[in-house]
């Protein structure tokens, strides 16, 4: 099939492969679209793959124009995720996959939709027709004709945007809209960037387990993968980021934890480099002699991070399509017409543009379109030890608290969490760091008479502790809306928020997922956690809970 002929009319080319294998006919057609002087600005191809982790993943590339998604699920799994507008599907070594995926292609399918099919049977034939696809007497190609009417595609928006904060999230919201060729504006309060929540010396980066491999594991597990590979892209840890991958052991709590931990183990194929449980003679040889009572997950990619290294490498990677706007104190916010402008307190305009994202963490509860989303500042200390005072150790330390390996001499130790709003270092916070920290070693007298020395960082949280990603809702327009989709949201106005710890991990791949949010692209995400990161769900939620004076337990 000649591709030239179909892709030349349109902004973005997207195409679906039901099997990646090596990836040789995934580079073929990259090679045929770069040599294409007529080809699509965009080629975006999802293809499945079966040899990564369960879910979907974005694949960084170093061709400008090319996205490429692997999902590793059933091919009816696929489909039923997918948010995307395919315009070529591409359907071989299918044969044990049943017919029901018919609909799902249906759904997802652009109007005149092409198709390539190679070793159909024919109840798969038959259900793809019976969905609006026409096959040519061949049967291995086909047209989508379905008279069903298409949603509209969304108008292409105006690449000009505003980021308000420009902590982890701002900053990779940012390098995410620039790399898609916006002019992007980022507005700080602060001096410099990183100054608040992304200020301290080191944040960990690490996977979650959980035995229903839940929402939050799932989020965890896509972000981390995606946050690895993109920061390769940006020079890498311990190069243009400070930091080392030199593996995090989570500790068991205790026996009957550690005996969920094995279940997980047995029940999981998970490669070690990702995460390996390590029983207690292991785990105690990996820390040197250190005490691991109950063993624990390596996770030998992990490690840690300064925040304020990963930022500055994503906003050094916008280039000239970046304006920065910090020190600016406090600003207002007000929409006029099709464009946000954001005055200082002597009400020079600072920024002005038709899009605006908050990213500006707890900040935002000051912003009155944001003011109704139930968010909570706490607040985190953490404390730096002096590497002398603990054991060295190989890995980042962790259970309910954890320890960094020394970096300029300092480990640190941490983090509180609690709703005090007092900026300043606490002493009882500290003695709380290193009574934990104490715990975590198995050595009472560990950083005996540490000084007082730390830092204080304030962090965004949801009640069901998931970041908040996606188009605001309008609370007051609401009305009894019941579902998403149909949830009234205020023009141009985005939020990053809620990233509570994880926000290290979260921040790529959310801002990645805003980005396709408002290109209108295929997203990196499968729907379910799309939908449960959308700042929409407490609207759906406020018109769901319960109303008037309820019984006590």
């Amino acid at each position: 099939m000649d591709y030239r002929a179909c892709w030349c009319t349109r902004a973005r080319y997207t195409v679906f492969d039901s099997h990646y294998g090596d990836g040789a006919a995934v580079r073929v057609l990259t090679d045929v679209w770069r040599t294409d002087p007529h080809r699509s600005p965009n080629l975006h191809i999802v293809a499945l793959c079966d040899h990564l982790l369960p879910g979907f993943h974005r694949m960084p590339q170093a061709e400008p124009g090319v996205t490429l998604d692997l999902i590793s699920a059933p091919l009816a799994d696929a489909l039923a995720q997918l948010t995307a507008r395919v315009d070529m599907f591409r359907l071989h070594d299918i044969e044990h996959a049943g017919s029901d995926f018919a609909r799902h292609v249906a759904r997802v399918a652009a109007q005149d939709a092409t198709l390539q099919a190679q070793g159909l049977t024919q109840d798969q034939v038959a259900a793809l027709a019976a969905q609006g696809f026409v096959f040519d007497a061949d049967g291995r190609h086909a047209r989508f004709a379905s008279r069903k009417p298409r949603p509209p595609a969304p108008p292409a928006p105006e690449r000009r945007a505003i980021v308000l904060g420009a902590g982890i999230a701002g900053s990779a919201a940012a390098e995410r809209l620039c790399a898609r060729g916006w002019q992007v504006t980022v507005v700080d309060r602060q001096p410099q960037p990183a100054m608040e929540a992304s200020g301290n010396r080191a944040g960990i980066f690490m996977p979650l387990l959980s035995k229903d491999d839940n929402v939050p594991t799932r989020l965890t597990r896509a972000a981390y993968l995606y946050a690895l590979r993109h920061w390769e892209r940006l020079g890498g840890i311990g190069r243009a980021i400070e930091g080392d991958k030199c593996g995090v052991l989570q500790l068991a709590r205790d026996a009957g934890h550690a005996d969920v931990q094995r279940a997980i183990a047995a029940d999981t194929s998970l490669p070690p480099d990702f995460a390996e449980w390590l029983e207690r003679p292991e785990a105690e040889a990996l820390l040197g002699g250190l005490p691991a009572p109950d063993g624990g997950w390596l996770f030998r990619g992990a490690g840690w991070a300064r925040p304020g290294s990963v930022c500055a490498a994503m906003l050094d990677a916008c280039g000239g399509r970046l304006e920065r706007k910090f020190g600016v104190g406090d600003v207002r916010i007000e929409r006029d017409g099709e464009q946000w402008h954001l005055t200082n307190e002597h009400g020079i305009v600072v920024a002005r543009a038709p899009n605006l994202i908050l990213a500006n963490g707890a900040g935002a509860a000051q912003v009155p379109q944001a003011a109704p989303l139930p968010l909570t500042m706490l607040r985190g200390q953490v404390s730096h030890v002096p590497a002398d005072m603990v054991p060295k150790l190989p890995v980042v330390l962790c259970r309910e608290a954890y320890l960094t390996p020394p970096s300029g001499g300092v480990c640190s130790a941490g983090a509180t969490y609690d709703a005090d709003p007092n900026p300043a270092l606490s002493p009882e916070s500290h003695a709380e760091n290193l009574e934990r920290l104490r715990g975590l070693l198995s050595d009472p007298h560990a950083a005996a008479d540490a000084p007082l020395a730390g830092r204080v960082g304030f962090r965004c949280v949801a009640p069901d502790r998931l970041p908040l990603v996606g188009r605001l809702p309008d609370f007051a327009a609401a009305g009894t809306t019941e579902r998403l989709r149909d949830v009234p949201r205020h023009p141009g106005l985005y939020g990053l928020l809620g990233y509570a710890s994880r926000g290290l991990i979260w921040a790529g791949l959310a801002a990645e997922l805003l980005a396709a949010q408002i290109e209108g692209e295929p997203l990196p995400l499968e729907s379910s956690l799309v939908d449960a990161l959308d700042p929409a769900r407490f609207v759906l939620r406020a018109r769901r809970a319960p109303r008037g004076p309820q019984p006590e337990n």
